[in-house]
């Protein structure tokens, strides 16, 4: 069975939950254009949180090791130009 994300986002204007992806879909599409534009300013920077904190994650962890060395391997080797 597919994954189905579980929501409880509580909207005040209507006094319900907000419980599930379509609803959380239909509540954003009726939000005015100033407060749509806050959200989506909001989702843009915590998408880019989650990215640094998952780069810093696979960097501590060595994952980026092996294109950092293949990097300067083809630098050292002439393979590179410069931008």
């Amino acid at each position: 069975m597919p994954y189905q994300p579980s929501y409880n986002f509580y909207n005040n204007d209507r006094g319900k939950t907000v419980s599930n992806l379509k609803e959380i879909e239909q509540a954003i599409l009726s939000l005015p254009s100033h407060e749509f534009e806050k959200l989506k300013q909001w989702f843009f920077d915590l998408d880019y949180q989650r990215w640094d904190e998952q780069i810093e994650q696979d960097i501590a962890e060595g994952r980026l090791e092996a294109l950092a060395q293949e990097a300067i391997a083809e630098f050292v080797s002439g393979h590179c130009r410069e931008l």
